[in-house]
C-alpha cells in the first residue's frame, strides 16, 4: 500500500509511431518491491502485461555494468566492520522492572501506548540541566581548508591574484554555508514522545533523557534508546556498524550482557527504521560525523579549470620562450613577469567564485518555489502523484456493491451504504480493529482527532469510526490484539488476532491486503452470515467488482476474518511470526474496500510539461494495474493504448497484440516475478543507457531508489526520514508539480552559467592578443599585467554574477528543448562502443584481495592514479573517446570555445587593438614607427629621448609616456565597452539579442554601470596612474570605435542565431497528440 513513485528521466526515448508524428513516452507500472512467490492470487481477472522473456548477450551484460565499478567497491567496504569505538552506554543491561527506577520516566511494558512517559515540567528541568538533544560537531575543517585554492596552479607564480580569488571564494563558500543551513532549519528533524499521557511531535533536539519515543517505519531514530515495547522492528545500522542488512530489534525484560553495538534491545542516534514499530526512552548522548561526494557539476567546471589551465601554461612557456630569445635577451626576470600576464590573460580568475555564488542564488530562488537543494551543485542536475488523502468510496460484499456516498459516477445497480447491509459489520470491524494508527491525543472527540498513520488506514479508520454502533475508544479496549503481522510489501497485507470470542472460541483473527494476495488463503465467503465455499462463480464475480473499483482509479482492499476454533487456537496460543505460526490460509472472504486518492492539483499539467521537456515519466506503484492505469490516464501519463484496451477495441486476442503496436505499457504485479535481473534494476539501466535518472518518493522502500539515482528528490510532509536522508534534493510542499519547477529552474541555471562562462572566457582572447603582438611585432604593449587583473576581479565579477537574474528567453523555450544528454538509437550505440573500450581498457584503480579473511579493498597509490592520467593522453582510447561526436551538451562545449575564442574573441580583439593604433596615430605614431621604437627599447619611458616622426614632428619623453598610458587605457575601456555588448549578445540562442525579454535584467545593467564606474575612476583619476598607468586626457570620442564593434558583434550574434536556428528547432520537442494541459 505504498504511495506512488514517479520516477523520471531526463532524455526521452526517439520513439516514433507510424501513425502519430510523436508516440508519447511509456508509462510503466510496476509494484514496489518483489512480490513472494508463494503468495499468488487465484484465478483473479487482470490484463496481463507485456512478457519481457529475454536473455542478455554479453555485450548487454558488459554495458550494464560499465561505470558501475565503484558500487562493488562500496559494497566491499561496506562488509568491513567499522570500529567498535567507546561506547559509554550500561541502560541495555536494565531489566523492565529497573527502567522507570534508573530514568526516572513513567512507561507500561505491557500496552506501550499506554505510557505517560514525562510530565511536561520535568522534560523542561531535563531540558535547563542536559541542554539540547543535538549531535556533537565532529572535528571540522578548518575555514581556510573549506576555500577553493584551485585557483593557485592556475595562477601559477602570481601568488597575489590566487590569494585575492581565493579569499572571494572563502568568502563565497561560508554565505553558501549559511544559506545552506537556512534552507535545512526549513525541515528541523522531529519525533513522537509521549509526555503527559499524550502523543506530540517535538523537534529531536527538545528530547531529554527519560523521554518515551514513538518510533515507526521510516523514521530516523531521534537518539539513543533503550526499547521497552516494539513491533517487527529492523533498523540500518550500516552506517553504524558496516551491516548491510537491516538488525531486528525488540525488549529484552531481563536486559541484555551484550556490548552496546550488539545489544538486541538498543537503538542508534540516526539509524534509520525500515520496518515495524517500537517504544523506547532516551538514554545517553549523542556523537557525529560528516561525508560529502563530488557532484558532476563540480566535475564538469573542474574539467573545464583544468582545460584552460592547460591551455595558459603551454601559452606561457611558449611565449617565454619566444620572449626571452627576441624581445628580452638575456633578461629573465621581465620574461617571467610577461609569461604570468599571458597566463593571467587565459585563466579566468573569477570564475569559480561566480559560479558559486550563482548556485547559491539559484537554490535559494528554489527553495521559494518549494524546493530545497541540500547539494548547492546539485541544483543543475535537475512527490507523490495523488493528494495522499483516501477516503472509502464503494464496499463490495460478494454480491452487492454499495457506495459510501452519493455519487453520479456509480453504475446503476450499485446501492446506498448500510450497516444493516450483508457482510458491513464484519468489514466496519476489520477496518477498526486490524490498524496500527496511532491518535495525537485522546481527550478529545473522535472527530476531532489527527490520525498518525498511513493514507490508507486513517481512511479506513475514519470510516469506521462514524459507522461503530459504540464509542470507537471503548472498541478497541473491548478487543485486545493478541499476536499482529504488520503489513509489508512482500505479503501485501496485514493480519491481527483478537480476544474476541465468538461461538468456536475465544480468538478471531482479521485479514485485510492486496485482493489477490487475501482471495488466496480464502476457502470460504461470507454471505449474509453464512460461510459458502468459493465458487468460479464468485471468482468472476469478484473480478468484475474488483475491475469496477479499479478501473475508477481506487484502491482496492480486501477483507477476510478466521473464527479461530479453541480446539486448535486457545487462548494461551504462542503465536509467532518467524516459524509462520499463525494461521495464513482457511480464512472467510468478507468482501472488498475501495478508497480514492484523487490526483493533486497540477500534476496533470506538470507531467504534460515533464514529456514535452523532452522527459519520460514512470510511476512504479503496488496497486493494481487498473487502478495505476485509470490514474495514470487522468495525470497525462498513459495517452495511448496498452496491450489490453487495444486488445478490447480491435476484438483481437492479447496474445496477437505486439508490443510495437503500443505506446504504454502496465506490468501486472505477479508478472514481476518472470523478470530477469537485468530488467529489474531500471534506474541502473537507465544510467547505463545514458539517462540521467530523477526519482521521487516518499516511503522506506524509495530509499534505495533515490540514492541510485542522479537526483534522488523527497517528500518533507508525508516523506519518511529515511527518503529525506537519501534525497538530493526535497519537496517542501510534497506536491509533484513542484518538479516541474525544479525542471525549469535547473535548465535555466545550467543555461546561465554556460552564459556566464562564454562571456567570461570571451575577453581571453582581446586579452591574449596585445600580447602576443607584443612579442611578435614588437609593440609597445598594449594591455598590462595589473589591467588585466582588474578586467578579471573587477567589471568582469559585477557582470558575470548579474546572470543569476536572467530569464529565459522565451516563456516556454527551454522547456520545449530536448535534454541536453539525449537518449536515441545514436548516443546508445556511441555508449556501448565506449562501454566495451573502456571495459578492455579500463586501469583499475582498486583490486579485490578473497585469498585472506574474505573480500578486502586495496586501492593503489594516489602517484599511480596521478601517473595513470598522465598515460592517458597517448592512448588511442582517450583520443577515440575525446574525438567522438556526441549530440550532448556540455558546459563548455566546442561551441562555446569557437564563439569564446574564435568569433565574439576575434571581434573584441580588432575592436579593441584598433583604437590603441589610433590613439597612436593622433600622437604621431604610425604602426610601423611604434615597431621601430619597441625594437630600439628605449622610448616611451619619463627618460627617454625625443622622437622624430616620419612627418619631422618631434615627440618629447613626457608626450611618449602619455600617448602609451592613453593607448593602454583605451584598451582597457575597449574590451569593457565590447564587453557591454557581449552581455546582451551571449544570450542570443533561441531569439535575436533584442527586445524586452533580454533587457529585462536590471542585474545586467547594475553589472554595466559598475564597471563603467570602476574604468573611469581607474583611468580618469590622477593618483591612480602610478599604479594602473590611465591618463585623464583620453577623449571619450575614441569610445565610439569600441561601441562600433560592440554593436557588429550584436549584428553577428543575430545571423549566429538564424545559422544555428534548423538546428535548434529540431532539438525542440515535438507537439505530444492527446495531451491535456488543463488542471
Amino acid at each position: 500500500m505504498d504511495d506512488p513513485i514517479s520516477k523520471f528521466s531526463a532524455p526521452q526515448d526517439q520513439a516514433f509511431s507510424p501513425i502519430e508524428e510523436v508516440t508519447p513516452a511509456r508509462a510503466v507500472v510496476l509494484p514496489a518491491d518483489v512480490v513472494e512467490h508463494d503468495e499468488k492470487s487465484v484465478n483473479v481477472l487482470r490484463p496481463k502485461g507485456v512478457e519481457m522473456h529475454r536473455s542478455m548477450t554479453q555485450e548487454d551484460k558488459e554495458l550494464s555494468a560499465a561505470g558501475y565499478e565503484h558500487l562493488e567497491a562500496q559494497k566491499i567496504k561496506s562488509m568491513t566492520p567499522a570500529s567498535d569505538g567507546n561506547f559509554d552506554i550500561q541502560e541495555h543491561h536494565l531489566p523492565f522492572l529497573k527502567i522507570e527506577e534508573t530514568l526516572h520516566t513513567s512507561i507500561d511494558t505491557k500496552d506501550a501506548a499506554n505510557s505517560y512517559g514525562l510530565t511536561t515540567g520535568e522534560a523542561q528541568a531535563r531540558f535547563q540541566r542536559d541542554g539540547p538533544n543535538i549531535l556533537t560537531p565532529p572535528s571540522k575543517k578548518s575555514a581556510f581548508r573549506k576555500a577553493n585554492f584551485q585557483n593557485t596552479y592556475l595562477g601559477g607564480i602570481l601568488i597575489g591574484v590566487a590569494f585575492i580569488n581565493a579569499s572571494i571564494d572563502f568568502y563565497q563558500i561560508q554565505k553558501s554555508e549559511a544559506i545552506l543551513a537556512s534552507f535545512l532549519a526549513m525541515i528541523p528533524p522531529s519525533c513522537r514522545v509521549v509526555r503527559d499521557g499524550t502523543i506530540s511531535n517535538i523537534a529531536a533536539a527538545d528530547l531529554v533523557k527519560g523521554d518515551v519515543v514513538l518510533l515507526r517505519t521510516g523514521d530516523k531514530t531521534p537518539a539513543d534508546l533503550l526499547l521497552f515495547s516494539a513491533a517487527d522492528l529492523k533498523v540500518d545500522n550500516s552506517s553504524l556498524t558496516g551491516e548491510s542488512e537491516p538488525q531486528e530489534r525488540f525488549p529484552l525484560p531481563e536486559g541484555s550482557k551484550l556490548r552496546p553495538p550488539e545489544a538486541e534491545n538498543l537503538v542508534f542516534n540516526s539509524t534509520l527504521v525500515v520496518n515495524g514499530e517500537a517504544w523506547g526512552s532516551q538514554i545517553a548522548s549523542l556523537t557525529g560525523g560528516e561525508n560529502g561526494n563530488e557532484s558532476p557539476l563540480a566535475r564538469e567546471i573542474a574539467r573545464f579549470v583544468t582545460i584552460v589551465s592547460c591551455i595558459a601554461i603551454t601559452f606561457a612557456i611558449v611565449f617565454f620562450a619566444v620572449g626571452i630569445t627576441t624581445v628580452y635577451k638575456g633578461q629573465a626576470a621581465h620574461t617571467v613577469t610577461f609569461a604570468v600576464s599571458v597566463l593571467v590573460a587565459f585563466v579566468p580568475e573569477g570564475l569559480p567564485s561566480v559560479v558559486t555564488l550563482l548556485l547559491s542564488i539559484a537554490a535559494k530562488r528554489m527553495a521559494k518555489q518549494n524546493v530545497l537543494v541540500k547539494d548547492l551543485q546539485g541544483v543543475e542536475t535537475l512527490g507523490t502523484l495523488t493528494r495522499n488523502q483516501m477516503t472509502v468510496t464503494n464496499l463490495w460484499s460478494g454480491d452487492q456493491m454499495y457506495t459510501a456516498f452519493q455519487s453520479n459516477n456509480d453504475e446503476e445497480g450499485v446501492s446506498q451504504f448500510s450497516m444493516s447491509a450483508s457482510c458491513m459489520t464484519e468489514i466496519v470491524d476489520i477496518a477498526a480493529l486490524n490498524s496500527r494508527i496511532k491518535f495525537d491525543r485522546m481527550d478529545v472527540p473522535f472527530e476531532q482527532r489527527n490520525i498518525l498513520g498511513d493514507a490508507t488506514e486513517t481512511g479506513l479508520t475514519r470510516f469506521a469510526g462514524r459507522y461503530l454502533e459504540s464509542d470507537y475508544d471503548e472498541h478497541i479496549k473491548k478487543y485486545p490484539k493478541v499476536f499482529e503481522v504488520p503489513f509489508n510489501s512482500s505479503n501485501k497485507w496485514a493480519l491481527v488476532i483478537l480476544n474476541k470470542p465468538h461461538s468456536s472460541g475465544p480468538l478471531t483473527s482479521y485479514l485485510k491486503g492486496a485482493p489477490e494476495r487475501v482471495l488466496a488463503k480464502c476457502t470460504t465467503y461470507l454471505k449474509d452470515g453464512v460461510l459458502r465455499p468459493i465458487t468460479e462463480e464468485f471468482i468472476a464475480s469478484f473480478d468484475a467488482a474488483y475491475n469496477y473499483m479499479a478501473s475508477r482509479g481506487h484502491r482496492v482492499i480486501a477483507c477476510a476474518q478466521y473464527l479461530l476454533p479453541e480446539d486448535q487456537y486457545p487462548l494461551q496460543y504462542h503465536f509467532s511470526k518467524n516459524d509462520v505460526n499463525h494461521p495464513s490460509s482457511g480464512y472467510c472472504f468478507v468482501g472488498l474496500v475501495s478508497l480514492e486518492d484523487p490526483p493533486k492539483h497540477g500534476v496533470r499539467e506538470a507531467i504534460g510539461k515533464l514529456r514535452l521537456a523532452g522527459i519520460k515519466v514512470m510511476m512504479v506503484t503496488g496497486d493494481h494495474p487498473k487502478t495505476a492505469e485509470a490514474i495514470a490516464r487522468k495525470i497525462n501519463l498513459i495517452l495511448g493504448d496498452t496491450r489490453a484496451t487495444l486488445a478490447e477495441k480491435t476484438g483481437r486476442p492479447i496474445e496477437e497484440v505486439y508490443e510495437d503496436e503500443v505506446s504504454a505499457v502496465v506490468v501486472h504485479g505477479d508478472d514481476i516475478d518472470q523478470l530477469e535481473g537485468w530488467q529489474w534494476d531500471q534506474i541502473k539501466r537507465a544510467q547505463a543507457l545514458g539517462h540521467i535518472v530523477g526519482v521521487t518518493g516518499d516511503g522506506v522502500n524509495d530509499a534505495p531508489a533515490l540514492k541510485k539515482a542522479d537526483l534522488g528528490i523527497a517528500m518533507n510532509i508525508s516523506g519518511s526520514d529515511v527518503s529525506k536522508e537519501a534525497a538530493n534534493m526535497i519537496l517542501l510542499d510534497d506536491n509533484f508539480a513542484s518538479t516541474v519547477n525544479g525542471v525549469a529552474e535547473g535548465r535555466l541555471i545550467f543555461s546561465n552559467l554556460k552564459r556566464s562562462i562564454q562571456y567570461t572566457v570571451t575577453h581571453s582572447t582581446p586579452e591574449v592578443v596585445p600580447q602576443l603582438l607584443y612579442v611578435v611585432l614588437p609593440i609597445p604593449l598594449p594591455l598590462s599585467a595589473i589591467l588585466i587583473l582588474v578586467i578579471d576581479l573587477g567589471f568582469e565579477l559585477c557582470a558575470a554574477l548579474s546572470f543569476a537574474w536572467d530569464k529565459p528567453e522565451t516563456a516556454d523555450g527551454l522547456m520545449r528543448m530536448n535534454p541536453r544528454k539525449p537518449v536515441n538509437e545514436y548516443s546508445i550505440k556511441m555508449l556501448k562502443k565506449r562501454a566495451l573500450r573502456r571495459s578492455r581498457t579500463l586501469i583499475a584503480t582498486s583490486t579485490i584481495d578473497t585469498e585472506n579473511g574474505g573480500p578486502r579493498l586495496i586501492r593503489r597509490s594516489r602517484l599511480a592514479l596521478f601517473l595513470s592520467k598522465l598515460r592517458a593522453p597517448f592512448s588511442r582510447v582517450f583520443w577515440e573517446n575525446l574525438m567522438e561526436h556526441t549530440d550532448n551538451e556540455t558546459l563548455v562545449d566546442w561551441k562555446l570555445l569557437s564563439y569564446a575564442y574564435l568569433e565574439a574573441g576575434v571581434i573584441e580583439s580588432i575592436g579593441s587593438i584598433l583604437p590603441y593604433f589610433v590613439v597612436f596615430w593622433k600622437h604621431g605614431f604610425t604602426p610601423r614607427e611604434l615597431r621601430i621604437t619597441q625594437k630600439a627599447n628605449i622610448y616611451f619611458t619619463h627618460t627617454s629621448p625625443d622622437f622624430i616622426n616620419g612627418r619631422g614632428h618631434t615627440i618629447t619623453a613626457a608626450q611618449q609616456v602619455d600617448a602609451l598610458a592613453q593607448a593602454q587605457s583605451i584598451t582597457y575601456l575597449s574590451i569593457f565597452i565590447i564587453q557591454c555588448f557581449n552581455l546582451f549578445a551571449v544570450k542570443a540562442k533561441l531569439s535575436f539579442p533584442f527586445g524586452r525579454q533580454v533587457v529585462s535584467n536590471v542585474w545586467n545593467f547594475a553589472g554595466i554601470m559598475a564597471g563603467a564606474c570602476l574604468g573611469i575612476f581607474i583611468i580618469y583619476t590622477p593618483p591612480l596612474h602610478y599604479v594602473f598607468g590611465g591618463s585623464y586626457h583620453l577623449s571619450p570620442l575614441y569610445w565610439l570605435i569600441p561601441v562600433a564593434f560592440g554593436v557588429l558583434l550584436l549584428i553577428w550574434s543575430s545571423l549566429r542565431v538564424l545559422l544555428l536556428r534548423n538546428s535548434l528547432n529540431k532539438a525542440k520537442v515535438r507537439d505530444i497528440k492527446g495531451l491535456m494541459m488543463c488542471k
